[in-house]
């Protein structure tokens, strides 16, 4: 497992599909300079949905601003866009 870092954050996007929706999503990550570290998207049945980890430590906006864009930019679109660091979102869904 890899080690935790405080400047990482796990991203996830939930919608019906369209075209744009990663374009969308990692304009704003690459606009405020955050680093996409891994991610995976699938859509089953039309509805798309998209993790990722990135890693926000060289970012130009701090978290609740990254949120907000991050929420905007998915409103835009019409999907759902949630941001947890990733300590949170681990200690979440711990089994």
């Amino acid at each position: 497992m890899a080690e935790l870092s405080p400047t990482r954050v796990v991203i996830t996007v939930l919608g019906k599909n369209r075209p744009g929706i990663l374009a969308a999503i990692t304009s704003v990550l690459a606009d405020a300079s955050v680093d996409i570290r891994d991610i995976t998207q699938s859509v089953v049945d039309d509805i798309f949905t998209m993790t990722m980890i990135a890693d926000t430590s060289a970012a130009t906006l701090d978290f609740p601003a990254l949120q907000e864009e991050l929420t905007a930019a998915g409103e835009k679109i019409g999907v759902s866009v949630q941001m947890q660091r990733e300590d949170v979102f681990n200690f979440m869904y711990r089994l």
